[in-house]
């Protein structure tokens, strides 16, 4: 008897349910990864994160070998893929993690229809559909929700499932080549090994990263989070694994300020559960916005300010330095993610789909629910209720969370010699002073290029005609 262990946001051995699954049945294994057209060729894919995936499928492909198996990969339409291989390899069952976009889920259904196709939880800790209310609905507000999902059994180390010892695997037949990609430039080497001991790094040890985080994550000039998203995102380490971490170094800490850096990392990734089951529950977000009465923002969408947003050219320091990360890295500090995101919707007036799209056409770890669900956060449309009266302040974030400038100095070298007075409004340097910094305002680096304060009354004046 064979099985199809088809492998999709799940490149990892440790904690595999859908792997497990696949072997419950005591015979031999094809892991299967499918290179989907569809997915490969969207607007919305990222170079950076389609060279995180490949590279990490070599690794687990070197890694399956190591256990007697290896890795099987295809390009095509995974309803005619999967039926193939499934023929070739004269499977009985495919067995895979299931996902939770409209786009996964209508393609599930597909091969469901010509395969006997069995989807297995793994995505989250606890699946979109048992988080509910009494009345069997939806949470669409955070608190209550996360509330309920602590409420659920929550796992511990025995619940992690092991390393198979070997996998045994019926001689594959011949793969297809794994597409080119661009040189990886993101600060994340792929693969589990990698995230197993990024994990280890950020949880153990009595002065873990963990136990300051409540503090650090928001620092632009420190390296005060995890760094995990990446990983999450293509399942090189389970969410089950790190929620296990987050509570056991809660049981280790030992001051109210470590318990809550630990709190505030596990509720940061209870966030990740929400948005996964808001995506579930009201796929419709994927496209609009979640509370259709903003559906009449009149927004300006002005493309020449939407470039210079996109090119780190606003002539707000801290906005350019996190857009200049991104394109530098395909990766950006969650704070900068928030304060760039307010500035395009809450400064230049700019859909937040615009945003949205070029956040999901660079980051390696973009992911459609996080991005959706943050997006829409800063918007005001998505599942919060307080909108257009939260309007960050690019001078205060950049004073408050970047102090001395070094974040902004790392990505913007223009303004290597700003003095500490004018880091975070270069604009207002005497012509002297930029002279002396050879930062000349307009010239080395752009002058603002709308005033905050205009723009923030016209953001209120736009949001309450669509409320």
């Amino acid at each position: 008897m064979t099985a199809i262990w088809w492998i999709r946001r799940d490149l990892r051995l440790i904690d595999n349910p859908a792997l497990h699954a696949a072997l419950a049945g005591g015979g031999r294994v094809v892991p299967l990864f499918v290179l989907d057209p569809a997915l490969l060729g969207s607007d919305w894919v990222a170079p950076q994160r389609v060279a995180f995936l490949v590279a990490g499928l070599r690794l687990l492909a070197a890694d399956l070998q190591k256990r007697g198996s290896g890795l099987l990969v295809r390009l095509g339409k995974p309803e005619l893929v999967v039926p193939q291989v499934v023929s070739e390899v004269r499977a009985t069952a495919v067995y895979a993690q299931a996902d939770i976009s409209p786009y996964a889920r209508q393609r599930d259904k597909r091969v469901a229809e010509a395969v006997q196709l069995n989807l297995v939880p793994g995505l989250t800790v606890h699946p979109p559909d048992w988080v509910l209310k009494a009345d069997s609905t939806p949470y669409t507000v955070f608190t209550p929700f996360s509330k309920a999902w602590k409420s659920h059994a929550l796992p511990n180390a025995n619940d992690l499932l092991p390393v198979p010892d070997r996998i045994a695997t019926p001689d594959l037949p011949p793969s297809d080549a794994m597409p080119e990609t661009e040189a990886l430039k993101a600060p994340f080497p792929p693969g589990e090994t990698e995230a197993q001991h990024r994990l280890a790094v950020f949880v153990e040890g009595s002065d873990a990263p963990i136990f300051r985080y409540g503090v650090d994550r928001n620092q632009l000039d420190l390296d005060g989070t995890s760094q995990l998203s990446p990983y999450l995102r293509l399942g090189m380490i389970s969410a089950r694994q790190a929620v296990v971490a987050a509570l056991q170094a809660r049981d280790r800490a030992t001051t109210a300020a470590a318990q809550k850096g630990v709190e505030t990392w596990l509720n940061e990734l209870i966030w990740r559960e929400f948005y996964a089951a808001i995506l579930y529950h009201f796929p419709h977000v994927r496209r609009g916005n979640f509370r259709p009465q903003y559906d009449t923002i009149p927004w300006r969408n002005d493309g020449t300010e939407f470039a210079a947003w996109c090119a780190g050219k606003t002539g707000y320091p801290v906005v350019d330095a996190a857009m200049r990360q991104l394109l530098a890295t395909g990766w950006m500090h969650n704070r900068a993610r928030m304060i760039v995101a307010s500035f395009l919707v809450k400064d230049l007036l700019i859909d937040w789909r615009w945003g949205e799209k070029w956040f999901m056409q660079h980051l390696v770890d973009g992911d459609p629910a996080a991005n959706n669900g943050g997006w829409q956060w800063t918007a005001g449309t998505g599942t919060d209720a307080a909108p257009y009266f939260r309007i960050f302040n690019p001078m205060t974030q950049g004073a408050k969370f970047d102090p001395d400038g070094a974040y902004i100095r790392r990505w913007l070298p223009e303004l290597a010699n700003v003095p500490d007075k004018y880091i975070h409004e270069p604009y207002k340097m005497p012509l002297p002073a930029q002279k002396k910094a050879g930062c000349i305002i307009g010239k080395d680096y752009p002058a603002p290029i709308v005033d905050h304060g205009q723009a923030r009354q016209r953001t209120m004046d736009a949001y309450k005609v669509s409320s």
